[in-house]
Formats: structure tokens, C-alpha cells, sequence
């Protein structure tokens, strides 16, 4: 039987290689590699998710109306700017579908989750990295953005993401107000991600709200309020804008599950509890690490700006092949953790490490890996 040819716009995808590490890892390997809670869903949402009187009906493409209102006065914005979505993903698929064309390009950070790249691939765009501040932990870095903008004459779409995964760093407010001005004089959408934005040590991360009224901030209940298999996001924007978006993502999934919206409306509800908790669980999390990583490589470490994630600097012989590195500290070590060159070509020298695994995972996970790793010339100790 003859097999039918893959569209050319996705020839070149392929899994997740982030999945495909975890999942090809021994059953006994510590998972520090996938970025997702490993405390409790709240009991609020498990309680709502236990109701099951009614009908369990689609529910508008929208999203429910409480929902969208909660979402909206989080915000600080009116409902008609909110559109539920199937998770952040749903959110950011249904855009990038609905505002570019073959050929467009579409700036995404350097490092930066995979998804972004793909996205663009997906379209027939140009996916144009710019590179994020190595020097300043990998803040974001408005001057090497407005380089890459002005040296892509078809950009149609901008992506910024602070928190950043997999880096961890932050944005400064002048940074996120220098490139919204540049996207808005060049008529470029600009999105951003802003999912970990509640997962933040310290000073809670500006918003892009706080410097424009334009763009759109996609975010979910995945990682602050601790409930990734919600599968709930959401887009916050120009309800012209958002009419796209509604367009794409109505034909794609109809509408985010009814029981799922409603678990994510009792989560935003207790966000006054909910969230200082899933901040408490990182903090626990994060000492775990620095404590471990002190007495196993006496390697001193910062907390990030936001996420559960440490890019950490790989060893020395690691560099000619992270890959392959990560694959045999995965198999001989059975710890996984995801090299930097999956993010892009500005984290090559590094490897992400999820410490939103337990604390008794990450110090064992960090006392698997010491025999493997030395700490590099020129890093803090």
C-alpha cells in the first residue's frame, strides 16, 4: 500500500526530543527533565472536578463566562478581551495559525522552548531566534531584539517569554517596553508568554499589560496554580485580535473541557492561597537543589527570576556532544535532564534541569550526576 506523503510545511518536525528523552529513560531514572508540578492538584480544583451532577455539555467556544470574567478581573481587563483555550498551547497554536502566512518570519528568544520553533514550521514561516543576555543570566535583552527585528523585513509575529523556559531569567520593565514600541512601529504582533510569571522568586515579573494595551499575553493554570492535565489556558488581547484566534482554535478542539474550566475557575478563585503555596513547594525545591549541588560539586547557585527550571553549565567534555551526554547521564546514571541545544543554539553549552521533582528526587538526582560532571573552567564555586 502506498503511504501518503507528509505535508512539506511539517517535513522537517519531529517528536519532542524533550519527551523522547524522558520517555526512553530507565523506570528507576530520576525524572528532572519534564516541567511540571509534582505537588498536589489543589483541593479546590479536585473538588470541582469531583461534581459531576449535570450536563456535561461543549460549552461556548469562548469559554465558560465565569471563567473568561475571573480570567479578565486577574488581569485587569474586560471579559470580551479573554478567550479560554486548550492550554497555553492551544492558545499560541490558534495564533500563529491565524497571523501568519508561508513565508512571514516570527522572532522567538534563543534559548526557548521547542514548541515555538515548530509552530512557526507549521505555518511555512521563518522562525528568527534572537539571543537572549548570557551575560545577565539570560534576561531578556530588548537591544538584540530590535537588531533581529530590523533585520526581518517579513516578520509578522514577535514571541517573548519571561520567565523564560529553559532558562529561568527574567525581563526588566524598560526591556519589555522597548520591544513592545518596536513591534508596534512595525505593525508585529507581539505575544507573550507569560505561563511561569506566578512561580517567581521574590518580586512578582512585570506583564506585558504593564507597558501596552497592545499584544497578547498567553498564560495557563499548568504551572502557578499547579494543574497541568487541566489542559486550560488562555489568550488576553484585542477582541479584534482575539476573533482570529477564536476562528482557529473553534475548528481545532470546539472549546476547552467544561469540567477542566471550571476546575481552572475554583483554582483562580483560591489564587490567594493557591499560588503563595506553589511558591512555597519551589522554594522547598529549590533549596533542596542548592544544598545538593553545594555538597555534591561545590557549585553555588541563585535562585531564578521565575519557572522550577536551573540551566546548568556542562562540563567541559560534554560540549562536543550534549546529546549524546544527556543520553548516557540517562542511561548509566539514570538521571535525565534535557541539554541546552534542544532550546536553541544559545544554550548548547548547558543542560535544563526541572527541580519540580520532590526534594528527596533532586538530591539524589544531583548525587547520580556528580561523578559525571566537573565544574567548568571560569564558573562560580
Amino acid at each position: 500500500m502506498l503511504m501518503p506523503s507528509p505535508a512539506s510545511r511539517i517535513s522537517a518536525l519531529k517528536p519532542s526530543p524533550i519527551r523522547i528523552l524522558s520517555e526512553g529513560a530507565p523506570p528507576d531514572a530520576i525524572p528532572l527533565g519534564l516541567g511540571e508540578p509534582t505537588w498536589a492538584l489543589p483541593e479546590p480544583a479536585r473538588r470541582a472536578l469531583a461534581d459531576t451532577s449535570g450536563i456535561c455539555a461543549y460549552g461556548p467556544n469562548m469559554g465558560l463566562p465565569e471563567l473568561r470574567r475571573a480570567v479578565a478581573a486577574w488581569h485587569g481587563v474586560q471579559a470580551d478581551e479573554v478567550i479560554i483555550t486548550s492550554g497555553s498551547s492551544g492558545a499560541l497554536f490558534s495564533l500563529f495559525q491565524a497571523y501568519l502566512e508561508p513565508g512571514d518570519q516570527v522572532l522567538i528568544p534563543d534559548p526557548a522552548f521547542p514548541v515555538y520553533e515548530a509552530l512557526a514550521l507549521m505555518c511555512g514561516a521563518e522562525a528568527r531566534p534572537f539571543a537572549l543576555n548570557a551575560a545577565d543570566r539570560f534576561r531578556l535583552d530588548a537591544t538584540a531584539f530590535e537588531a533581529v527585528l530590523e533585520a526581518s523585513p517579513r516578520a509578522r509575529l514577535a514571541l517573548v517569554n519571561a520567565p523564560s523556559n529553559p532558562t529561568g531569567g527574567g525581563a526588566r520593565l524598560e526591556d519589555l517596553a522597548r520591544i513592545a514600541r518596536a513591534c508596534e512601529a512595525r505593525g508585529v504582533l507581539l505575544i507573550s508568554d507569560e505561563v511561569y510569571r506566578d512561580l517567581h522568586f521574590g518580586v512578582r515579573p512585570p506583564t506585558l499589560r504593564d507597558v501596552t494595551s497592545n499584544g497578547i499575553v498567553v498564560t495557563s493554570v499548568s504551572k502557578g496554580w499547579g494543574a497541568p492535565g487541566l489542559r486550560v489556558g488562555w489568550a488576553v488581547g484585542d477582541p479584534k485580535v482575539l476573533a482570529q484566534l477564536r476562528i482557529v482554535h473553534g475548528y481545532a478542539v470546539t472549546a476547552a473541557a467544561q469540567p477542566a474550566q471550571k476546575a481552572a475557575l475554583a483554582l483562580i478563585e483560591a489564587s490567594g492561597t493557591v499560588l503563595p503555596a506553589a511558591r512555597e513547594e519551589i522554594r522547598i525545591r529549590f533549596e533542596a537543589l542548592r544544598e545538593a549541588l553545594a555538597a555534591e560539586l561545590g557549585q553555588r547557585i541563585e535562585a531564578p527570576d521565575g519557572t522550577f527550571y536551573h540551566f546548568m553549565a556542562l562540563p567541559e567534555a560534554a560540549l562536543a556532544d550534549p546529546w549524546g551526554f544527556c543520553v548516557r547521564l540517562r542511561d548509566e546514571a539514570k538521571v535525565v535532564l534535557v541539554p541546552g541545544q534542544v532550546f536553541g543554539p544559545g544554550g548548547r553549552a548547558h543542560a535544563r534541569l526541572s527541580f519540580a521533582a520532590s526534594p528527596e528526587q533532586i538530591r539524589e538526582g544531583v548525587r547520580r550526576l556528580a561523578p559525571h560532571w566537573t565544574v567548568p573552567h571560569g564558573s562560580p564555586a
